[in-house]
């Protein structure tokens, strides 16, 4: 291994292919997603369990969230781990430990809830992969490229799609069926991106112990500020994926299937708009863009607020808002390898990753409060729309010194 500080061994005869190295990334983040995300799906199935007693709807959340907060505080470690080691040893050691919950939960866990907990603890180190590609991807391109790549790799979160999709039906043919499905497709992904992949060539590790590149890491402006970007709008995105369905059956009177078909469009207009919002980021600087994307999240939502019809411009405003939101965290990756020394993009990542998780907890509970105190839902997206005008002065004015300063130093 290299000094700290000097290019790493790639641990291959050749370089690569850049977009090769891309593709694999994106696939692995999905397939690391899609593991992350089983067991959200079986929430409602779990609770009927009678093997598993009479689950509170608290228990049931708990159970669900378990594996989210460890993957998005688990993004902290493993993006400084990713700086260290690079991309080639994390990505196919991620996916390789994150098989084990996977059949932990399968063959062992699935029948007790205390030991669903602890299989979805460990779970949680699949949505870990985040933070391994977005410097590994990162690494293998030009400035000018890097906000429409890592938005290419984003579109890797549509793992959680496709278990939404697949883990009910599946389950219901056979409980095994779906974890064996996907731990099989993990261990095939572990072997070829060991085999395949990569670390870009010249890539430096990043000095110093773990413990002291996170402190280094978090006391960069970049790292608090993206942190607010992407709280906002992967954060914004996440928690209305969650709680899109509830309040349009409660607000608008939605039957249950037909909330859940517009919240699938609301997610397909999110992930596809990821890598466009990277692309404009790369055009014409991330500070615009992320202005255009806050100023129409504080409108859409300020429209919502005032509770329209569906077809008398409810549905245009909330997508709108998905397309926003999903340009919004796009836009957000190329603003920090806009404004971050490549040896540091993991540790960034890491830190701005898990306050994009946490930050998507925030507003359902707030808008379930406000709901259950007032009957209504305009409180919690005022207060949203608050959120981005602030955010929106705060991407005009703080975020545009800190990237005009390392535009200065860089020139």
């Amino acid at each position: 291994m290299s000094s700290p500080g000097h290019p790493t061994d790639t641990g291959a005869k050749s370089p690569g292919n850049p977009w090769l190295m891309l593709g694999l990334a994106t696939l692995g983040f999905a397939l690391n997603f899609w593991a992350w995300a089983l067991l959200s799906p079986l929430g409602p199935l779990f609770r009927a369990d009678k093997t598993l007693g009479e689950l509170s709807e608290f228990q049931v959340s708990l159970m669900v969230a378990v594996p989210v907060i460890v993957g998005s505080l688990g993004r902290i470690p493993v993006g400084a781990l990713t700086d260290r080691y690079g991309g080639r040893i994390m990505f196919p050691l991620v996916s390789a430990i994150t098989i084990v919950p996977v059949l932990f939960l399968g063959f062992i866990g699935i029948h007790s809830y205390v030991l669903i907990l602890i299989g979805g603890f460990f779970l949680g180190i699949g949505g870990t992969a985040f933070a391994v590609g977005v410097p590994f991807v990162n690494a293998w391109f030009p400035p000018q490229k890097r906000g429409l790549v890592v938005g290419i790799f984003g579109v890797g979160m549509g793992g959680t799609a496709i278990s939404a999709l697949t883990t009910v039906p599946l389950f219901k043919q056979g409980q095994l069926l779906p974890f064996l499905i996907t731990a099989a497709a993990l261990g095939a992904f572990t072997v070829i991106s060991w085999l395949l992949m990569r670390d870009a060539p010249g890539r430096t590790q990043a000095p110093g112990t773990l413990m002291s590149r996170l402190a280094a890491t978090s006391k960069l402006p970049i790292t608090w500020q993206a942190c607010i970007l992407y709280a906002v709008s992967f954060g914004g995105y996440v928690a209305f994926s969650v709680y899109l369905p509830a309040y349009l059956r409660t607000a608008h009177g939605l039957e249950t299937a037909d909330a859940a078909n517009r919240m699938a469009g609301f997610v397909v207009i999110a992930v596809l708009m990821r890598p466009v919002g990277g692309w404009l980021a790369d055009k014409f600087g991330a500070v615009p863009v992320l202005g255009m994307v806050f100023s129409h999240v504080a409108v859409c939502a300020a429209i919502a607020a005032a509770s329209p019809a569906l077809e008398a411009g409810g549905t245009i405003a909330f997508l709108v808002l998905a397309a926003a939101l999903g340009a919004g965290s796009g836009a957000t990756f190329a603003l920090i390898a806009q404004a971050t020394e490549p040896s540091r993009v993991g540790g960034v990542t890491g830190l701005v990753g898990a306050a994009g998780g946490l930050g998507g907890f925030v507003p359902p509970l707030i808008m379930g409060a406000v709901y259950g105190n007032t009957g209504s839902y305009a409180i919690g997206l005022w207060m949203l729309a608050a959120t981005a005008a602030l955010t929106l002065l705060l991407t005009f004015t703080i975020v545009n010194r800190t990237v005009l300063t390392m535009e200065a130093q860089k020139a």
